[in-house]
C-alpha cells in the first residue's frame, strides 16, 4: 500500500517522513492486520500492536493514532486496488460488466478475506468506521463509481437517471455477495462461487424487466430510498 509513496519520495523526497519512517508504517499496518486477523478488532490493542512490530508507541501513534486509523487505512488499501484491477474493463452489456466487477472485487478482497470477517461487525454495523459511515465514504464512492461506470458505459445502459440508480444498486447487490461470501462456511466458499453463477443467470432477465415502466421507476425510487437512509443524502421532491 506505502511502497509507491516511498518510491515518489526516493525521486526528491519532501520534508517529513523518511523511507525509514515509510517502511515502520508499513510494518505497523501490516502487524495490526495480522493481529486483527488473528484476535479479532476488539481485542487488539495498538500497544500491542506496537510491540509485534517492534516499533515504539510513539511512532505508532504518529502513524495511526487510534485504531480506527488502521480501518481508514485498510478502505483506502482494499478500495484503490480494486479500481486499478476493475480498470480494465471489457465493453459489453451492462450485466457482463458488472459481473466482471463482482468477480474482480473478490478476487482483490481474497487475500484479506480472514481480517474482512474479523472486521465484519465493524463493517457492516459500524456508524462511524462502517462502510456506510460518513468517514469511509471516499472509499465507498469509489469503489461505487465503477458498479455505475459499469452501466453508463454499457453497450445496452438505459437512459439516465435509470443507468446511475441501476449501478447504485448493483453496487449494493454486489456488497450482499462480499457479506454472503465472508460468512459462507463451505470448502474454498463454493456456495458463493454458486450464488455468483445464478446471479448472473438471473441478470438476463432482470435487463428485460428494466423495459417495463414501473419497474423503471420502481428502480429509481428505491435508489432515492437507499440515499436517503443509508447514505443520508436527502433527494428533492
Amino acid at each position: 500500500m506505502f511502497t509507491e509513496n516511498v518510491k515518489r519520495r526516493k525521486r526528491g523526497r519532501p520534508p517529513g517522513q523518511t523511507a525509514q519512517g515509510a517502511a515502520a508504517k508499513e510494518r505497523l499496518y501490516e502487524t495490526a492486520k495480522r493481529m486483527i486477523a488473528r484476535r479479532g478488532y476488539e481485542a487488539t490493542t495498538l500497544r500491542e500492536i506496537a510491540a509485534e512490530a517492534d516499533v515504539s508507541v510513539g511512532l505508532l501513534y504518529r502513524y495511526f493514532p487510534n485504531k480506527q486509523a488502521v480501518i481508514v487505512a485498510f478502505y483506502d488499501e482494499l478500495s484503490a486496488d480494486f479500481v486499478r484491477e476493475a480498470a480494465p474493463m471489457p465493453a459489453g452489456k451492462w450485466r457482463d460488466r458488472f459481473t466482471f466487477a463482482l468477480e474482480t472485487s473478490l478476487r482483490v478482497l481474497k487475500p484479506n478475506r480472514v481480517t474482512l470477517r474479523a472486521l465484519a461487525p465493524i463493517l457492516v454495523g459500524d456508524p462511524n468506521d462502517g462502510v456506510f459511515a460518513s468517514r469511509t465514504a471516499f472509499s465507498r464512492e469509489r469503489v461505487q463509481r465503477v458498479f455505475v461506470d459499469a452501466v453508463t458505459g454499457a453497450s445496452d445502459a438505459p437512459a439516465q437517471p435509470l443507468a446511475a440508480a441501476l449501478g447504485r444498486l448493483l453496487y449494493l447487490v454486489h456488497l450482499a455477495v462480499l457479506l454472503w461470501w465472508l460468512l459462507d462456511k463451505s470448502t474454498q466458499q463454493r456456495a458463493t462461487t454458486a450464488l455468483v453463477a445464478l446471479t448472473e443467470k438471473l441478470l438476463p432477465s432482470a435487463a428485460l424487466t428494466l423495459r417495463l415502466p414501473p419497474i423503471r421507476r420502481f428502480v429509481i425510487g428505491v435508489d432515492d430510498l437507499i440515499q436517503e437512509g443509508l447514505f443520508g443524502n436527502p433527494v428533492e421532491a
